[in-house]
Order: C-alpha cells, then structure tokens, then sequence
C-alpha cells in the first residue's frame, strides 16, 4: 500500500531533522522514534488551521516512516516475520518471500533507484561494496541474515538481490528431533559421533537446511575444545565458550587485500585448533581441508549435493581444482581415509527439512571408487537403521560410548 500524502510529508521533516542534527538513524533507533514521534505530534497541531491532510493513522505512519529511514523500507516487515525464510528480488516490481519452503510474489513494487539505494543502505555495515568491479557480493545484515546482490551487465537488466534470513530453527540436535528433521535414534548416534571426534560432512541442496544442521553438531562438540570456524560470510553460531570465527574479504579498489576460504584454512591450522569448521566448500579449499582432517585434526563442513554418494564424488573432484600436480591417485584415498561420516538433508515437497540419509566411509578403495556403508537409511519417508558401522569403534569406546548399544537403539 502506498504511503498517504500526510505520512510522505512526515517523512521529508524526519529526513531533513535527522540532517540537520546529525542522527544516524541505522544505529541510532531510539533518537529515531522520538524524532518521528516529536514530528508527528506537531504535524497533528497544525492541521486543523492549516491546509495539511490528516494523518489517518499514526501508528502506519509511525512505521512507514521509520522502517524507510532507519530500516530496510518495505523489506523491513518481511525481515521481521519469523515465518519468512528468504526474501529475493528479481526486478524493481517482482519481489518474492519464501515461507515453509514455498515461494510467494508480494505486492511490493520498487523503482530501479530504490532498490539500487536500498542494497547500498544493507552493504554499508559490512564495508563490502557492489559496483563494475565487484558485480557480485555476499554480505552481512546486522540480524544476521545473508544478502548476495549481482548487478548488470551479469544480470541481464535490473540488479538481482537475495537475503537468506538467519531463522534460529534450531541450536541443538534435540531441536532437530522436535521439528522432525531426524528421529531421536539418529540424532544420539550423531552426537556421539561428535563427541567421539569423527569427521563429518553436511550434504544437501539449496535451502535444505545445511547450514542449521551443520550449527546443530557443532554444538555437539564438548566445551572444553577450541574451534575455528572459517566461512565466506558468517552464518555459524556456534554455542560454545572456545571459538574464533573468520570470514573471507573482498579485494579494495585496487584489487588488493582479498582473503579466500583457503588461506582461512591455512591459517586456521596456525591457531591451535582442536576442530576445525568450515562452512561449505565450493572449490581449491577442499583440498586444504581434506590436508587437515588426514592429519589428525576433527572437522566438518558442508557440501552442495544431491546425496550422500555425491557427495563422496565430489570431495574426490574438487581438490582437483588446486593445481594440476594434484591427481586423483591422492584425492580419493585421502577422501576414504579421512572423512568419516556423511549426513545427508533434503526438503521434502511440503517444505520442511528432512536427514535422508547417514553414511560411514570405511577407508576402503576398490577400483577408484570410496566405498560406503549406509548406518541409517530412509525408508517409507522415515529414516531407520540399515546394517553398516561407523569407522574408528575405538574412538567411542574412548569416549565411553557403547556403539553396539547405540546403534540398536539402546540408551547409553
């Protein structure tokens, strides 16, 4: 709905106030609504001796006004509904929502200047910027939400926009299990698997919930580690009291001063990590962090694929990317020696978020294939128990972990 003629007059004073008295309203929230506040009550004096409209109602004023100036205009509402997972535009008069993994067209309509002022506005807290030599950008919102913006020529007219909201779904694998993304028999396995020190990979599609499952383990890990997270923008939260966090940088300017996920990597291992995290691996870093976890080092990450054999086929190709001396003759035995565990996640037709399936790599190679075994598979829509183990039993049983008592769905 459009903004009355007496609400975009109460807009001009508050901008022009907020001028003249040098108000940040992004930061400075409460000198905003006491200022909007203090225009509207003089606006309501002086329209009935003067030619001004009526301001019908204060409190969509009061709103309209605020979330234009110290939020993110129509967006604003969307940001703050728990039940919208991601907000995208494609062009200034198709603006999407997406709830329970469904999309919908709102009724928002932009102009080509406001939605460039407001992916500008988004940009500024973080520092990163997008123009002819920057067309693509990954920042952070101050909620946490993740916002990615492509501009023209890569698009094909109008700049692109995506912000993935940071839904607090779950912190825990006991959340997991009251939302229905995995039974409680899966989710104590996963946990011992944690503490137990395996090496786990999250693998899933878009939107499949990659990222919560991915947070969810790592606040399996047992406090008393120290764990170094490394991701292209910050998404983890993880809730334990030894943590450092790092995220990638643009280049400047001049093209300088770029940190990418795999020197993270490197200079993760300089940091006394007993874990290391690292969000997703796309490309050369995988290498750098199947490097890691073959020398002893705990870790997980997430990958972009469609199962758990993907998955393992993908880890086995990507390092391949970091140069031509790397073959496959190293790639895959490392891959079969050092990852552990698969966990598989997809998004089920009516859009919740559903564990498929949880896959163990023995360490065998046979004819340039990994081997696998399927510990917990997905049967009439629900995942149960299939025949194969876990590697290093050792490592439970050090852990005082009864794994024959847990995988028969023993409490221990």
């Amino acid at each position: 709905m459009a903004p009355s003629t007496a609400t975009e007059h109460i807009h001009d004073e508050v901008r022009e106030l907020i001028r003249r008295r040098g108000i940040d309203p992004v930061t400075d929230h409460r000198s905003t609504r006491l200022l909007i506040d203090e225009v509207i009550s003089h606006y309501e004096e002086r329209v009935p001796v003067s030619a001004l409209p009526p301001l019908l109602d204060r409190v969509g004023a009061v709103r309209h006004v605020f979330d234009t100036l110290a939020g993110f205009g129509p967006l604003q509402r969307y940001l703050e509904d728990p039940t919208v997972e991601e907000i995208w535009i494609n062009q200034p008069g198709r603006v999407f929502v997406a709830r329970h993994g469904r999309s919908e067209l709102t009724t928002i309509v932009f102009t080509g200047d406001e939605v460039r002022d407001l992916v500008e506005r988004m940009l500024k807290p973080s520092g990163r910027r997008l123009d002819l030599s920057s067309p693509f950008v990954d920042a952070l919102l101050p909620d946490g939400s993740r916002l990615h913006a492509v501009i023209p020529d890569i698009t094909r007219e109008y700049l692109s926009l995506n912000i993935r909201k940071f839904v607090v779904a779950a912190s825990g694998l006991e959340d997991l299990v009251t939302l229905g993304t995995v039974t409680a028999h899966a989710a104590r396995f996963l946990e011992a698997a944690v503490a137990a020190g395996l090496n786990i990979i999250v693998a899933g599609g878009t939107q499949a919930g990659k990222t919560t499952l991915l947070n969810t383990l790592i606040n399996s890990i047992p406090a008393r580690e120290r764990v170094i997270t490394c991701e292209e923008v910050f998404e983890l939260r993880p809730n334990l009291p030894d943590v450092v966090a790092m995220q990638t940088r643009q280049p400047n300017l001049e093209g300088h001063g770029e940190i990418r996920l795999r020197r993270l990597v490197k200079e993760a291992l300089r940091m006394r990590p007993s874990r290391i995290v690292v969000g997703e691996v796309r490309q050369e870093e995988s290498l750098d962090l199947l490097i890691a976890l073959n020398s002893g080092l705990p870790g997980m990450c997430s990958v972009h694929a469609n199962s758990a054999r993907e998955a393992v086929v993908k880890l086995c190709t990507l390092p391949l990317l970091a140069g031509e001396n790397v073959t496959d003759a190293f790639v895959v035995p490392t891959v079969a020696a050092c990852v552990d565990l698969v966990v598989q996640i997809g998004i089920d037709p009516d859009g919740s978020r559903r564990i498929r399936e949880i896959v163990a790599l023995p360490g065998r190679v046979e004819g340039g294939v990994v081997e696998t075994a399927d510990v917990f598979t997905s049967r009439d829509a629900r995942l149960v128990r299939a025949e194969g183990f876990p590697p290093h039993p050792d490592r439970f049983e050090q852990h005082g972990i009864d794994l024959p008592g847990l995988l028969a769905g023993r409490s221990t």
